[in-house]
């Protein structure tokens, strides 16, 4: 559930009804300000986002490294792109790839594919892992492609996600 109401009080408000009602539901809420942000999350949500320090700090970006900012702006999560980056889940991984290391995953399925990053089990980030580095329970891959590249890649493992052409 994501809620972007304009006064954190009131996003505060939907963020503690929702955690009561479902204590599983992921919460994205905006924030405007840092006082805000620490409350949203001792009320329950996920993720707070403050959109004019997302706004300002992408902006600066572009002044320091444009051309990275671009290809940044390029890659998707979904929808129509030339590049994507897809999240792919432990549980969503067929059986016989489960446990096994990234390097087996990319030489039996990536389809040209690139994993760029691993989220381990314990939820820390791996950015570039090492083909040695074991799948495992809830963990999750983070593969870069064009989306022919991921569609095939979502074939070959047999995983349902939305049409990238």
């Amino acid at each position: 559930m994501i809620t972007a109401l304009p006064k954190d009080a009131d996003n505060l408000f939907v963020v503690l009804s929702a955690r009561e009602l479902n204590p599983n539901l992921k919460i994205i809420s905006r924030a405007s300000s840092y006082s805000s942000m620490r409350k949203l999350r001792i009320a329950g949500a996920d993720n707070v986002i403050m959109p004019d320090t997302v706004g300002g700090a992408h902006m600066a970006s572009l002044v320091v490294n444009p051309d990275i900012m671009e290809f940044m702006d390029l890659i998707k999560v979904s929808g129509k792109a030339a590049i994507n980056l897809e999240e792919i889940e432990f549980q969503e991984l067929p059986d016989e790839v489960k446990y096994t290391t990234i390097g087996d995953l990319q030489d039996s399925s990536m389809s040209d594919c690139n994993v760029i990053g691993y989220r381990d089990p314990r939820g820390d980030y791996i950015i570039n892992p090492s083909n040695d580095l074991k799948i495992l329970p809830n963990s999750k891959l983070f593969v870069l492609g064009n989306p022919e590249q991921i569609q095939k890649l979502n074939s070959a493992l047999g995983i349902k996600k939305g049409n990238y052409k």
